[in-house]
């Protein structure tokens, strides 16, 4: 083993993974252009403007698998659905934090032909996947709950004048429909988007500063930037946050975009003592999350009334591909 020369506790705790990855995937440097705002041999931490934004919003969803449903079908098998919530929010920040929408969903994840499933604590919707294994059901889900909060965030949109308040959805973009404004918001890092000269620039970042904007051609075409929230706390990458912007508005408002978010949002970042994924773990994210997992109501009353629906459920095979 290679002598130690120093060692570093991880702040966030080990059962939300890590912040950044030991092991990272590399992506293609054809697909990413470094050079958008300033040229790759010149990179260096940027200020932001130095004008916190008066007022931020805040969009994040959750979901939880409420059971796995084995469907039976004409054919004799027996295949696997699931039975999940999902619920998409958004929070104000101004002089004082305020919930403003909460949207939610119950879906029944299968193969197309699973019927509604109506229970006493809501009615779980047909949501038809392609395959029944756990990973499309998974991944059914997922689509849902990030189309919701496309909606919570586009609900929002016309109220605001340009400039009055920065749009944080939480997690990447996704290749998900434009929302003026908005950008997407990374608490982790599992890949390597930069080349390594301008990736040292990343550890160099003081709190508030980022990096110049690049953009990143993947799936799906976006802006990108680091920026750092608080100082470095054990090893250069801690406090780092990358964010994302849709390249339909502009590289200059995408810049200006950078700058208010490199300024505003260190103020929201959480401390240890109060979050396990202090600091990256925004307060209004946190609290919103609270308040999203409350509004699915108690695990325990939805099983049994999906139990109950299940049980009473009237007999007729449900055939792949195809209603009962």
């Amino acid at each position: 083993m290679r002598r130690a020369t120093g060692l570093a506790i991880e702040g966030w705790s080990p059962e939300y993974g890590a912040p950044v990855e030991s092991e990272m995937e590399d992506v293609p440097a054809d697909k990413v252009d470094a050079s958008v705002e300033i040229d790759e041999g010149e990179w260096r931490p940027l200020d932001g403007d130095g004008t916190p934004n008066p007022r931020a919003d805040f969009v994040d969803g959750v979901r939880r698998m409420e059971a796995r449903v084995w469907i039976a079908g004409r054919d004799g098998e027996s295949r696997l659905g699931v039975c999940a919530s999902f619920a998409a929010g958004l929070v104000r920040c101004g002089e004082r934090a305020t919930v403003d929408t909460v949207k939610v969903g119950r879906g029944f994840f299968a193969l197309a032909g699973a019927p509604d499933l109506a229970t006493r604590a809501g009615n779980f919707r047909a949501c038809p996947v392609a395959e029944d294994d756990m990973p499309q059901l998974v991944n059914g889900l997922q689509e849902r709950m990030w189309n919701l909060e496309v909606e919570v965030a586009a609900s929002r949109g016309g109220t605001d004048r340009p400039g009055d308040s920065l749009l944080v959805l939480d997690g990447p973009l996704r290749g998900r429909r434009p929302i003026p404004g908005a950008i997407g918001y990374v608490k982790s890092h599992r890949v390597h988007y930069l080349p390594d000269l301008p990736r040292q620039t990343v550890a160099r970042l003081g709190a508030g500063q980022r990096t110049p904007v690049f953009l990143i051609q993947t799936r799906w075409t976006r802006y990108s930037w680091y920026m750092r929230l608080t100082e470095a706390r054990g090893h250069p990458w801690a406090g780092i946050v990358r964010c994302e912007a849709w390249t339909e508005q502009g590289l200059d408002a995408a810049k200006k975009t950078a700058d208010r978010a490199a300024a505003t949002l260190p103020r929201f970042a959480s401390e240890p003592h109060k979050d396990d994924r202090a600091p990256q773990n925004l307060y209004p994210i946190a609290g919103l999350e609270r308040e999203l997992g409350r509004r699915l109501g108690d695990r325990g009353f939805v099983y049994r009334a999906l139990q109950q629906a299940a049980a009473t459920f009237a007999p007729g095979a449900l055939a792949k591909g195809g209603p009962a």
